[in-house]
């Protein structure tokens, strides 16, 4: 599965993209945050407040309750506002 970080979610990792394999007990997007948090404190501080993010799965904008499935992409990012 591809991950693509954006805005201050990106510095906070330290990249833009990486690709995972998630285990199976990974089912939703939720479910893919709170896995990630374990694999850096960058991940862990980026993801830790999930009210403070937005999803797209495949470039579709999901709620984060949503199901993977079988995406092949997911990208996380703070809320959008215009201006």
């Amino acid at each position: 599965m591809r991950l693509l970080y954006f805005a201050w979610v990106r510095e906070r990792i330290g990249t833009g993209e990486e690709t995972v394999e998630p285990p199976e007990a990974v089912r939703t997007v939720a479910d893919l945050a709170e896995w990630l948090k374990g694999r850096s404190s960058g991940h862990a501080e980026a993801l830790g407040d999930l009210a403070r993010l937005r999803a797209a799965v495949d470039q579709r904008f999901v709620p984060l309750d949503s199901e993977l499935g079988a995406a092949q992409e997911v990208a996380f990012f703070p809320p959008v506002t215009g201006g």
